[in-house]
């Protein structure tokens, strides 16, 4: 089979092999949650309810305050206990034998009754964000400003280690991952939707295929195993042959790239009125049993650990997300975010000591890799010495920050967390001027 990519990226150790083949399960319903305010990119959300408040599973609690913004639920019924602002949250915690499951047997409904300006603002009042990680407002990227459309791509690449909550997704909810990818084309208006997929998920791709049949301007595209063959700007190259302008966006050259977790709640908020009250994720690494899981937004992070067996051994690291862009955790009693893809717990035996890093010896392994087409050390070394108009002069705002550069890097430098640095003294700039 022909497969697309693009060119650079790395072949890091995949793992997928521990819950590739476990079907997705609903969590247990959590005791009490605790909703982040600020859980996606743009402006926080604002709390619309106080402590002592009683609130019903997907009742909204706090409402989006601007346009780069989206509101936040109930993901359980259930007792406002605080407003805490240490981390701008609410906290929920069930009373009695509440906490039910939102009914979602209502019929499809016909994509052709319902406006694309209707579908975005279901998309909006139901909190939808990009759940591949970014957590982008979903409505912002449909609402196409007067520019034009011609692609919709859903990723379904899942190129980061270890997780495998998209590749159960694209399997187990096909056809609600097609009729999302329809009405983000439909909001968006596009004429052709694409789906890429590694081709280490041939049954998906099968899956999908079987599904969109019918639909002749839907496409299911094989891709290569490469890391980070799911980063927006790769994608589209990969898949269209497009590459998106530095500094611009995928908007520019008349594409919206979502997630195919995204697409499933797009259906989901269509056809049944089903606010974001819950994820897919994947629980793995040093546990006992690990699981894709159906989680409310808000679980603490030690209820899904307890729930797949508690640690294997002694933990060494606890990481929202996968190995190559999530973070580290200091503590389990962090809740699941919406951008929360995964729990990966690694051993003591898995974390390898700190190594002081070395002179870089201009072995170039980091611009081989870098998807982005950038010089990593370069960045970096710019970033030590505060040079902010050379950091600008290099792009360092085009990094996508996955990883690459520092994983290859034979030196131990810590490129990544010095480009991170730069980057945020040029947004500083910017915005001072």
């Amino acid at each position: 089979m022909k497969t697309k990519t693009f060119k650079q990226g790395i072949h890091p150790k995949y793992n997928k092999d521990l819950t590739n083949s476990k079907p997705l399960e609903k969590a247990n319903l959590p005791k009490e949650v605790t909703l982040y305010l600020d859980q996606h990119i743009g402006s926080p959300a604002k709390a619309i309810v106080e402590a002592g408040d009683k609130v019903k599973l997907g009742d909204k609690v706090g409402e989006s305050t601007g346009f780069i913004s989206a509101n936040l639920h109930a993901s359980i019924s259930g007792e406002i206990t605080a407003i805490e602002e240490r981390r701008d949250s609410i906290v929920i915690k069930i009373k009695g034998s509440e906490g039910e499951q939102w009914q979602v047997d209502n019929p499809e409904k016909n994509l052709e009754d319902i406006s694309a300006e209707e579908i975005r603002e279901i998309i909006k009042e139901a909190g939808i964000v990009g759940l591949g990680g970014a957590a982008f407002p979903s409505h912002v990227k449909v609402s196409t400003d007067g520019k034009e459309v011609n692609q919709v791509i859903l990723n379904g690449a899942e190129c980061e280690p270890y997780l495998t909550v998209d590749h159960r997704t694209m399997l187990e909810q096909a056809s609600e991952v097609i009729y999302g990818l329809k009405a983000l084309m439909k909001s968006a208006g596009a004429k052709e939707g694409y789906i890429g997929v590694e081709v280490n998920k041939m049954d998906a791709i099968n899956k999908l295929e079987e599904v969109s049949q019918k639909d002749s301007n839907i496409n299911i595209i094989p891709l290569e195993v490469k890391y980070p063959q799911g980063g927006e700007k790769q994608l589209i190259k990969a898949i269209l042959d497009k590459e998106v302008p530095s500094g611009g966006l995928p908007l520019d050259i008349g594409v919206v790239v979502n997630n195919v977790g995204t697409a499933v709640a797009v259906t989901e908020a269509i056809n049944y009125g089903k606010p974001l009250i819950e994820r897919g994720l994947t629980v793995t690494g040093a546990v006992n049993n690990p699981q894709n899981l159906i989680v409310r937004i808000g679980t603490p992070i030690r209820d899904l650990i307890e729930e797949c067996g508690g640690f294997k051994g002694e933990p060494g690291k606890i990481i929202l997300g996968g190995p190559m862009t999530g973070q580290a955790q200091s503590s389990l009693d962090v809740g699941v975010s919406k951008g929360t893809s995964g729990i990966l717990v690694l051993s003591k035996d898995e974390i390898e000591d700190y190594k002081d890093p070395r002179p870089c010896i201009r072995c170039a392994r980091c611009i081989d890799g870098c998807p982005a087409k950038l010089m990593p050390t370069a960045l970096a070394n710019l970033a030590k010495n505060d040079d902010v108009e050379g950091l600008e002069k290099y792009n360092v705002l085009d990094c996508i920050e996955c990883g690459s550069c520092t994983y290859v890097c034979p030196a131990n430098i810590d490129l990544l967390d010095w480009i991170r640095i730069g980057k945020a003294k040029v947004e500083a700039k910017r915005r001072e001027n």
